[in-house]
């Protein structure tokens, strides 16, 4: 008998061989070919909720594949046994610290002297925990992150703090993460901002913020990253109604830059992204979702490069997600899922986040072809009936095989991504209309519109 791992791997050969062409060899060799992300989660009404240590890993920096099924690879153990906003950061001798905020749940506790920290030689384990002082002030410490300083041979660890008069960035240098220097003010524009991400790049050092006066996120420069030095160089960027927790990364494959940043309502747990080939420049473009994808549930991320060998070990260590979401080609914010047994399109996030996963497995009726079976509804499987998908149990009969049985191939409205063809209806194909999925008969003759309501991407 197979196991569900060669399941697997079988459903993901027929599903995806057709529609997501292996990444082209970058032009040169790079040390870094990969990224990973660090986050915790939220959902909407708490139900996937998950205040620990979380990976997720990409080739290409912008579509994310979560470790572990999503879990927790660490969870703290001492101060308030929770934590937020958690960062990684790459020592000198190539091995990782992890830094988070002491916090857990949604009731912030605005004095917390202290922050989460682990060490790790290559991110599949995790050793060393402690909480570590930062100051003694009536204040917090939020979202710590961290660079090295060349000139001072240490390592910056910048968080938010009160200073008494506003909300600045406070920074300690260390050498060891464990025996903090003395705090001290790291930006003080004269008004009020949070979230403080640091990008050494080029002999510079740029700061990603998020002001409190306006909203927006901007970006800074200083010469040297010493304490006060930085200039601003952007005007506001926003996308969404509220936006929070810049991550400033330099793409491993050429002079490119994303600014990441997720909206502050877990109600509305999006990740948005703009790119540029200046990250000393006010040019900075938003990106479109259907060319990114961020974990389920994932809230203020940590992204940092890492080696091709490093990956393949995670991956070997974590394990990638048995599950699949798809993701619509003209409506990207909107993914398949199922709600009182009906197949449709809704906006993500959404509840529970389960309704949108599929655990993709051999076709029911063809093995060539893949049937999506529900992950919170085990034995169920999306199907079509009188030509409207919906998800039912499976009764064993050869109809039920065949209407849940669908046929990947090159997407019609884009060929890198995916269309479904009806096992028992070949000349039908899955689509949106009113937010509902149906099959219709469509090809490639049929209207722009309909062609794209034809085209999903399969992504996690």
């Amino acid at each position: 008998m197979p196991t569900r791992r060669t399941v697997l791997a079988t459903a993901l050969t027929s599903a995806v061989a057709a529609a997501v062409p292996l990444k082209a060899a970058h032009a040169q060799q790079q040390a870094y070919a990969a990224y990973v992300m660090c986050y915790f989660k939220e959902s909407p009404n708490e139900s996937d909720d998950s205040y620990a240590l979380h990976l997720a890993v990409s080739t290409d920096g912008l579509n994310w594949m979560p470790l572990n099924q999503n879990d927790p690879v660490a969870t703290p153990t001492a101060g308030t046994q929770g934590l937020r906003d958690p960062f990684i950061q790459r020592r000198q001798d190539g091995t990782f610290v992890v830094l988070a905020t002491d916090l857990k749940g949604r009731v912030f506790n605005l004095d917390n002297q202290y922050i989460h920290v682990w060490d790790s030689a290559d991110l599949t384990s995790f050793s060393g925990y402690r909480r570590v002082h930062l100051h003694d002030m009536a204040t917090h410490s939020w979202a710590p992150t961290s660079f090295f300083d060349p000139e001072r041979g240490e390592y910056g660890v910048v968080y938010s703090a009160h200073n008494g008069t506003r909300d600045v960035f406070m920074v300690n240098y260390t050498t060891d993460f464990t025996a903090m220097g003395r705090p001290q003010v790291y930006f003080d524009p004269g008004f009020n901002v949070l979230d403080g991400y640091v990008l050494p790049h080029g002999g510079a050092f740029y700061l990603a913020y998020k002001s409190l006066e306006d909203g927006n996120l901007y970006v800074a420069r200083s010469a040297t990253g010493a304490p006060n030095t930085y200039a601003t160089l952007t005007r506001g960027l926003r996308q969404g109604q509220a936006i929070e927790a810049p991550i400033l990364v330099a793409s491993n494959t050429g002079n490119t830059f994303w600014l990441w940043g997720d909206s502050f309502s877990p109600a509305n747990a999006v990740f948005y992204a703009w790119g540029s080939s200046d990250v000393g420049g006010d040019s900075w473009a938003a990106l479109d979702h259907r060319g990114y994808t961020a974990p389920v549930s994932a809230k203020h991320a940590g992204i940092s490069p890492i080696t091709a060998a490093e990956r393949d070990a995670l991956i070997d260590r974590w394990g990638g997600p048995e599950w699949r979401r798809l993701k619509s080609y003209n409506l990207p914010g909107r993914y398949v899922r199922h709600a009182d047994r009906v197949a449709r399109l809704d906006p993500y996030p959404m509840e529970p986040p389960a309704d949108q996963q599929w655990r993709p497995v051999p076709g029911l009726a063809d093995a060539t072809g893949t049937s999506f079976e529900s992950v919170n509804l085990p034995g169920s499987y999306l199907r079509h009936a009188n030509f409207e998908l919906r998800l039912d149990a499976n009764d064993g009969t050869a109809l039920f095989a065949a209407d849940a049985t669908f046929h990947a191939e090159a997407g019609l409205a884009d060929a890198s991504w995916t269309s479904f063809r009806s096992h028992n209806h070949p000349d039908h194909r899955i689509r949106h209309s009113g937010h509902i999925l149906r099959l219709d008969r469509l090809g490639a003759d049929s209207s722009q519109v309909a062609r794209e309501d034809a085209t999903f991407q399969i992504t996690y």
